[in-house]
C-alpha cells in the first residue's frame, strides 16, 4: 500500500509539473517582449516618427509630414519633415486605380480603412473639448452639416491641430460688453442658445500676435515681387506639387473637365496656401476671428472694414460649429481663421466646399479630392472662364504712355484692347487678339523697375482667393513650374 500511494503521488506532482509548461513559457515571453519594449523606449535610434497617417485620394495611408503653422513666412521644411519625393514611386500606382475608377463611370472613393482609423483616433465616444485638453494628437471629428433650419446637408469633417504652441493671450472675451453684446445678437438672428453664443465667444482670448500681423506695414516699404516669388517658389515646394500632381491626377482632371479651372492653377492655390497641407495653422480659429472682430488694428486703412468682415466670419464659425456638433473652440486654422489645405474661411467653407469624393463628408483636412474640387468650385462661382489665359506679357510705349489711367482701376479689368494699347500698352499676338477687358497689373520690384502684366478675368477671379497680384502671380508661376517639372 506505501508503494502504490507513493506511485499514486508520484504520478499526480508529474501531471500538474507537465500542465504549467505553457504557463511558463507564456509567461517567459511577455518578460522578453516587455524587455524589448523597454530597450526600444530607450534607445535613441529607435524614436517614434514626427508623421501621421494622412488619407490619399486612392485611399492609401501615406505617412504625411505633421503640418506646422500657416502664420509665419513659408520655408523650406526642417530635416525631421518627410520628403514628398518618395511619394512619386506610388503615385504611377495610385493614378492608375483612379484611372480605372473613373473609365468605369465610378467616383474614386477613400478606403474603408480610412474611416476606421478616424474612428479609432476618435474613440467613438470620445468628448472632444476633453480630448482637446488632454493634449490628443489629432482628433477626427465627423459630424452632421446642415443650414440653421435644420434641412440635411452632407457631413462635415474637422480635424483639430495636433499640438498647439504656446501664444501669448490677453484676456478672455468674457468681460468685453461688446463682445457679449454681439453674441446676444448673433443668437437672437440666428436662432441659437444665447448661452452657448456667450461662452463660445467669452471662452475666446485675445491674441497680441494676429493683432500684429494685420498691422499694414510700416509707410515706405517698398513691395518686391522677385522676393516675394522666392518665398513661394523653390525646389521643395515643386517637388511637393509633383507629388500631390501625381497621386490626385485623375481628381485634377475630372475638375477641369466639370469646372474649366486648369490643374495648374489648383495644384498653385494648394501649393502657396499650406505646402500641400503641411501649414494649415495651428491657431483656435475662435481666438483669431473674436480677436480681429474686436481689436482689428485701427492703424490698417479699412480697419472699419475689416472689422465688419471679420464680424461676419465669427458669425459664420458659430454658425458653423453649432449645426456641426462642434465645440467651436476645437477648430483650428491660420492668424486670419482660414481653415484646412485650401486655408477656406468659414464662410467660405459653407459655400463653395463640397463633397467631391461622394463619402457623406466635405472634407478640406484629408480627403485631397475634396479639396481639388472646393477650389475649383470656388473659382467658377467667382466667374472664371473656361480656356482663358490668366494674363498676357505687356510693354509699354513711353511715347504715349497714361500710366495713371491704366493703373487707376487696379487689377478690375476695365479696358478693351483698343483702349489698352491707345494708352500706351504693348501686347503680343495672343493678346492683341482678346476679347474681353484687360488690367494693366503693376509689379513693383522694390528699387528696380517694376514688372508689368496684362490681366484677364481670370487673374481677376485668382485675385477673389486672396487680394493680392502678387499672390496671384505666385499660384500661377508656382503651378506652371509644377506642370513644367511633370512634363520633364
Amino acid at each position: 500500500m506505501p508503494l502504490t500511494r507513493l506511485l499514486q503521488t508520484t504520478f499526480a506532482v508529474f501531471l500538474i509539473a507537465i500542465s504549467l509548461i505553457p504557463t511558463w513559457a507564456s509567461a517567459e515571453k511577455t518578460i522578453h517582449r516587455a524587455s524589448e519594449g523597454a530597450s526600444l523606449a530607450q534607445s535613441p535610434q529607435k524614436t517614434r516618427q514626427t508623421t501621421e497617417p494622412t488619407a490619399t485620394a486612392t485611399g492609401a495611408r501615406t505617412n504625411a509630414p505633421l503640418r506646422a503653422a500657416k502664420d509665419r513666412p513659408p520655408r523650406r521644411a526642417k530635416a525631421h519633415t518627410a520628403s514628398p519625393r518618395p511619394a512619386r514611386k506610388t503615385a504611377a500606382r495610385a493614378a492608375n486605380h483612379l484611372s480605372a475608377a473613373s473609365a468605369k463611370g465610378q467616383a474614386p472613393a477613400k478606403a474603408n480603412a480610412v474611416e476606421k482609423a478616424r474612428k479609432a483616433k476618435q474613440g467613438l465616444n470620445t468628448n472632444t473639448a476633453a480630448a482637446s485638453a488632454a493634449g490628443s494628437t489629432a482628433v477626427a471629428i465627423t459630424t452632421s452639416f446642415a443650414t440653421d433650419t435644420a434641412r440635411p446637408g452632407p457631413l462635415l469633417a474637422i480635424k483639430t491641430s495636433a499640438r498647439m504652441p504656446r501664444q501669448e493671450t490677453g484676456p478672455a472675451y468674457a468681460t468685453r460688453a461688446d463682445a457679449m453684446r454681439f453674441a446676444d445678437d448673433v443668437a437672437d438672428r440666428r436662432g441659437l442658445d444665447r448661452a452657448w453664443v456667450r461662452q463660445a465667444i467669452g471662452q475666446a482670448n485675445l491674441l497680441p500676435v494676429v493683432v500684429r500681423l494685420m498691422a499694414p506695414s510700416p509707410a515706405g516699404t517698398p513691395k518686391n515681387w522677385r522676393a516675394y516669388r522666392g518665398r513661394f517658389i523653390d525646389a521643395y515646394r515643386i517637388n511637393a506639387g509633383t507629388a500631390f500632381w501625381e497621386v490626385n491626377q485623375p481628381w485634377l482632371e475630372k475638375a477641369e473637365r466639370e469646372f474649366g479651372v486648369p490643374a495648374e492653377i489648383i495644384v498653385g492655390i494648394v501649393g502657396v496656401e499650406t505646402i500641400y497641407g503641411q501649414q494649415t495653422g495651428h491657431f483656435r480659429v475662435m481666438d483669431a476671428l473674436t480677436t480681429l472682430a474686436f481689436d482689428f488694428p485701427a492703424s490698417h486703412p479699412r480697419a472699419t472694414e475689416r472689422t465688419a468682415y471679420f464680424r461676419g466670419e465669427l458669425e459664420q464659425a458659430l454658425s458653423l460649429a453649432h449645426r456641426s456638433g462642434l465645440d467651436p473652440l476645437s477648430l483650428k486654422g491660420s492668424y486670419a481663421g482660414a481653415m484646412g489645405w485650401p486655408q477656406f474661411m468659414p464662410s467660405s467653407w459653407q459655400q463653395h466646399a463640397i463633397d467631391y469624393d461622394r463619402d457623406g463628408k466635405v472634407d478640406l483636412f484629408d480627403s485631397q479630392a475634396d479639396v481639388i474640387g472646393s477650389v475649383a468650385n470656388y473659382f467658377k462661382a467667382y466667374g472664371w472662364e473656361r480656356g482663358l489665359p490668366t494674363h498676357y506679357p505687356v510693354n509699354l510705349d513711353t511715347t504715349r504712355l497714361d500710366k495713371d489711367a491704366l493703373l487707376a482701376p487696379d487689377i478690375l479689368p476695365t479696358f478693351s484692347v483698343a483702349s489698352f494699347t491707345a494708352k500706351g500698352g504693348v501686347l503680343d499676338f495672343p493678346g492683341l487678339g482678346h476679347s474681353g477687358l484687360l488690367a494693366l497689373v503693376e509689379l513693383q520690384n522694390g528699387a528696380d523697375v517694376p514688372s508689368y502684366v496684362a490681366g484677364t478675368q481670370n487673374f481677376y477671379v485668382i485675385t477673389r482667393y486672396n487680394q493680392s497680384s502678387y499672390y496671384a502671380m505666385a499660384v500661377i508661376e508656382l503651378g506652371r513650374e509644377v506642370k513644367a517639372a511633370m512634363n520633364r
